[in-house]
């Protein structure tokens, strides 16, 4: 046995020993039979240990119970009640399997991937089988990856600890270091958000995950604060992410699916005939996207090329047109075609071969929020 058992295993070793007594087992039949408590070093360290590990469980939700008389002695016993710890049978229609399997997706990290795959096999061996396949067919949703910030994060908000954390600000670049008393954390706009207390400002803040550089240590005694009740994620994620925009986009037939969905297409009288586009004669359809991120969605309408032009807001065709030009100088001398910037004017625009290039990087999956995205006030 190695001499130190990882303490998630040793707690594993410890419910699957209290679930399968027959009766109940003492301190020191703990000790002698479960794998993890034997190279105690001392009484006092077992002592320690083990009862460490019954309060972890029963945080946990784990109903360790205390019994008189383990054995043929008057020594106290332990295990688990077994009528409050069972879990009743699992009876998921196809639509509910179906959701679940939905919601699986979402988690595209490696961190969570393997155990979510695991518990899928697990609920459609026990519920609905491929029936749920089909439940919600088309549908797959998906965000960035989590990062290492996200598992000690996680941890820290459920032991109610502080952390600390160096972070880049998106407006001005600056990185500090924050120790904030960590709320909650959410999925917006292809990215991972952390609610918190900023304990230097005294004031909550959402820091976005993708900017924080380096570890996340874990700091100061568990239970050192309370999670606010009328907690709000969604107005804080709002006023982090600033007010909703809306552009307007001259999309070619059948192109940028993605844009589409989340837009509205408008009638054909919408913007003036002498602002719309026409330089390759093609008849575009003027689609209203909102959006809070410039930035993040001028490198997504960039991965179409000359499919999307935008009419408004004209910083945002600015963006476009200055994304597509730097793209244009890396082209051949010889290749070039024209992309119109605003009403009347053209610019240089990518080759072919840049546009297509440009396309693999973002078509397909759409950044509504970027890292140029502000959310730390402060």
């Amino acid at each position: 046995m190695p001499e130190d058992l990882n303490p998630a295993e040793r707690l594993l070793n410890l419910v699957i020993a209290l679930v399968n007594t027959n009766a109940a087992m003492t301190k020191q039949q703990v000790r002698q039979a479960v794998a993890g408590y034997q190279d105690a070093p001392s009484d006092d360290a077992f002592e320690r240990m083990f009862e460490r590990d019954k309060d972890m469980l029963r945080e946990l939700g784990i109903p360790i119970v205390t019994v008189g008389g383990g054995g043929h002695t008057d020594e106290l016993g332990y295990k688990i009640d077994q009528d409050a710890y069972a879990l009743p049978s699992i009876d998921l229609t196809p639509a509910e399997l179906g959701v679940l399997s939905l919601a699986a997706q979402f988690w595209a990290d490696k961190t969570l991937r393997t155990d979510i795959a695991r518990a899928m096999t697990k609920l459609r061996a026990a519920g609905a089988g491929d029936a749920a396949q089909d439940a919600l067919a088309g549908l797959a949703p998906r965000v960035g990856a989590v990062g290492s910030a996200y598992g000690p994060l996680l941890e820290a908000i459920e032991a109610r600890r502080a952390v600390t954390f160096t972070y880049r600000a998106a407006s001005t670049g600056q990185v500090t270091t924050r120790h904030v008393e960590p709320w909650r954390i959410a999925a917006r706009g292809g990215g991972w958000y952390l609610l918190a207390h900023d304990r230097e400002r005294d004031a909550p803040r959402v820091f976005r995950l993708s900017r924080v550089e380096g570890r996340v240590k874990v700091f100061g005694p568990a239970r050192a604060y309370e999670i606010p009740e009328d907690l709000d994620t969604d107005a804080m994620l709002g006023k982090a992410a600033g007010e909703t925009r809306v552009a307007i986009l001259a999309i070619r037939p059948e192109r940028a699916g993605t844009l589409r969905a989340r837009g509205k297409v408008l009638p054909d009288d919408a913007v003036d005939v002498a602002s719309r586009p026409g330089a390759d004669g093609v008849a575009r359809d003027l689609v209203e996207v909102p959006f809070r991120s410039l930035y993040g969605l001028a490198a997504e309408i960039t991965g179409y090329g000359a499919a999307v032009v935008v009419l408004e807001p004209a910083e945002l065709r600015d963006e476009v047109v200055r994304r597509l030009t730097a793209a244009a100088s890396l082209a051949p001398a010889d290749a070039s075609t024209e992309v119109t910037s605003a009403p009347g004017a053209t610019v240089a625009s990518p080759s072919p071969h840049e546009v297509l290039a440009s396309r693999r990087n973002f078509e397909g999956t759409p950044r509504t929020g970027s890292d140029d995205e502000g959310v730390s006030r402060g």
